[in-house]
Formats: structure tokens, sequence, C-alpha cells
């Protein structure tokens, strides 16, 4: 027995696998690649062949059909070269890579385009002088100075009402889902805010529209149809399933070890989901929160039907009709006053664009020191 055990350490079998010899690099076989460069080679050869059509094949070029042809002859030339140098393995790597990009470019071209073409249109216009403080009234004098100033403080006072009803709502349902929901009533609220979450925003602008009169009918003996408070009252139907869900879905990723060890410290379950479970989630929350205004912050249908359409500003929700953004673009497009519709367009973006960016400074400075 001794003899077997010395011959096995003397021939390396009681070795550790770590201090195993290492087999000479000659012995290991090369992979094939292509060069870096290749991409490159094979995009400019893919363009001239498409650009070739373009100039040659139709009277009238179509960019877009060129630009489709050239990724179809790219991704066959790098699919082809990748299987003949790199092998069937790394070849359906190269392939699934480029249609990846690919689709990532596909993308973002028309959003880009979108970008592009709105700010050459609208810049102009929104940078003129007067164009954030004046209104529409008097548009029809050449002269006058027309502007969406009177748009630009409806769309502040409707998006605040919004947000004052839709988040305290919203937060508070989505605490009693997570927290306190059980059983049948839970899962009727969940249908529902499911159902909510998929609601075409006509439909909330004609809720408003039908049930805001009725109540002003039986408390004030008043019929007022449209109203900034009523256009308020269509985008809380449309913002809080959002609110609900987004806030859902952070209070459930907190650990549920948070919550044990606060009940184990005696602390009761209010005060454990006020100072532990919202406050880990609190800057999720407010992200969502800020990406739900600029949903809805830019619909029109809904407020067409409840806040109406004026020419001069009105400050005052309950009375009278109010104009937001989306409107204005709309009005001034169908009244042939493109230019102005995209300095409308250009503004709704650009403040859309802004709460997108405050979401993710809040997401990153409120986060968890954790993460």
């Amino acid at each position: 027995m001794s003899t077997t055990v010395t011959s096995q350490i003397r021939s390396g079998g009681g070795q550790d696998p770590k201090t195993q010899p290492v087999p000479s690099q000659k012995n290991v076989r090369k992979q094939r690649t292509l060069p870096k460069w290749f991409n490159l080679v094979a995009g400019a050869i893919a363009i001239g062949i498409s650009a070739t059509f373009l100039v040659f094949g139709q009277a009238e070029p179509d960019y877009v059909g060129a630009g489709l042809v050239a990724a179809f002859i790219f991704l066959v030339v790098a699919g082809i070269a990748g299987y003949i140098v790199e092998g069937r393995r790394y070849g359906n790597d190269r392939i699934a890579t480029n249609v990846i990009v690919g689709a990532f470019v596909m993308a973002v071209i028309p959003l880009v385009s979108l970008l592009y073409t709105v700010i050459v249109h609208g810049w102009e216009k929104l940078s003129s002088e007067g164009y954030l403080t004046a209104t529409t009234f008097g548009s029809s004098d050449p002269s006058a100075i027309v502007g969406a100033g009177h748009a630009i403080v409806g769309t502040l006072l409707i998006t605040g009402v919004t947000a004052l009803i839709s988040i305290p709502f919203g937060v508070l349902t989505a605490v009693y889902l997570v927290e306190y929901g059980r059983g049948t009533f839970a899962r009727v609220i969940t249908f529902l805010v499911d159902v909510m979450t998929g609601i075409p925003s006509i439909v909330a602008g004609l809720f408003a529209a039908a049930m805001i009169p009725m109540i002003n009918m039986q408390l004030f003996g008043s019929t007022q149809f449209k109203s900034g408070f009523m256009g308020s009252v269509a985008l809380v139907v449309l913002m809080t399933p959002i609110v609900v869900r987004n806030t859902e879905e952070m209070l459930r990723l907190v650990p549920k070890d948070l919550r044990e060890a606060s009940y184990a410290l005696g602390v009761s379950k209010s005060a454990t989901i006020v100072k532990i479970v919202l406050r880990t989630s609190l800057s999720g929350i407010v992200s969502g929160i800020v990406i739900a205004v600029a949903r809805v912050i830019g619909e029109s249908a809904p407020l067409l039907i409840t806040a109406g359409t004026t020419d001069v500003y009105n400050m005052n929700m309950f009375e009278g009709q109010m104009l937001t953004l989306p409107v204005y673009v709309y009005n001034e497009y169908t009244k042939g006053s493109q230019v102005t519709a995209w300095a409308g367009a250009l503004l709704l973006i650009l403040i859309v664009l802004i709460l997108n960016l405050l979401a993710r400074w809040i997401a990153k400075r409120f986060a968890p020191k954790g993460e």
C-alpha cells in the first residue's frame, strides 16, 4: 500500500490540480479571427453597392430602402466571412452581434431624425422675442407677436393639480397592495389598476366630461363643462395607475429582512413602512412619479374634450377654458401656422427631456448607499 502511494506521488497523481504543469502554448490551437477593420470594409462595400443602386436605379431616391439594402448586404458579407475564417460557432456569434447592433441603430435613427427635424423647424420661432410670454390672441394680425405663454401656464397648472391628486392616491394604494392587501378585495384592486393602465386616453376624457358636470349640477346648480380642473381629472385617471404600478414594484424590491429586523426591534408596522420601506425605495418611487408626469404632460385628446382651448391667460382652474401645449400644437397646425406648431412641439419635447433627466438624477442621488 505504501509503495503504491509513493509511486502516485512521484508520478504526480497526488498533486493539486492548481500545481499541474501547464500545457505548452505550442500545443494550443490558435483561434483565427477577422481583423478589427473588417467591419469598416464590409460596411463600406455595403454602402457602396447600395449607393450605386440609389443613384442609378430610380429617378426618385429611396433613402430608407437603400439603408435597408446596405444593412442586409453587410449582414450577408459579415456572416459569410465569419463562417469561412472563424468557423461556425464564432460566425454565428458575429451574425448575432451585428443583428443586435443593427437593431439598435435602426431604433436610434428615427429618434435622432425626429429631434433634428423638430429643432430645425422650431428653434427659430422658439428663440424669438416674446414667444414664451405672448399668446395667440390677435394672431390674425400679421404684425402681432404670437406665443405660447398661456399654453405653458395652462400645462403647468393642469399637470400640477394632476400630480397633487395622483401621487398620494397612487402611493397609498400601492402601500396597501404590498403591505396589507390580501384576499379578494386586493385582487379586485389589482385587476382594476391593470385595466386602467391600458385605458385609451380619449376614454378618460369622456369619463371626466360626463362626471364633473353632473357633480357641479348637484352641488352648485351649474353645468360648467370645460375647465382646467376637468382636464386634471381626466389626467388623474391616466396617471394614477402608472404611479400605483411603479410604486408597487419599488416596494416589492425592499428585502423582507429589513422589515423583519424592524419588527424584531419592536417597531410598529406603520412606522416600519414609513421609516424603512418607503425611505429605502424613495429614489425609485420619485423617479417613477416624474416619468408618470412626463407621460401625461403630452396628452391632447382628453384635454380637447375637458379643458378646451383659449387665446388668453386663464389662472382659474374651476372656471373658463384652459389651453395646454399639446392642444396648442394641434390648434396651430390645423390653422396652418406650422412654424408656431413646430416651436410648441420643440418646447414640449424639451420639458419631457428635462423631466426624464430629473428622474435619472433623483434615482442616482437618493439611491440607498449600498447600491
